[in-house]
């Protein structure tokens, strides 16, 4: 099974929210006006947040990394 790892970089984000329009479900508008990817864990060394998504789900989060203004979200493919 592919697998793909969400890479974000919240400190990049300004809040356009067009991640948001297109996968409310994975990035959910933040109370400060950014945006969260949900169910990411924060990575330390890389100082993004993570998560690891199934094939299922890579077709609308790669939309969500295109339509991103700043470049803030990043996918790569992980496992087949």
């Amino acid at each position: 099974m592919v697998k793909y790892k969400v890479e974000f970089d919240r400190g990049l984000c300004i809040g356009a929210i067009a991640c948001t329009l297109v996968a409310e479900k994975f990035w959910p508008r933040a109370d400060d006006g950014k945006v969260d990817l949900a169910g990411a864990t924060y990575n330390e060394k890389t100082k993004k947040w993570e998560l690891v998504i199934d094939e299922q789900d890579y077709l609308i989060n790669k939309e969500a990394e295109e339509v991103c203004p700043v470049v803030a979200i990043m996918i790569t493919k992980i496992k087949e």
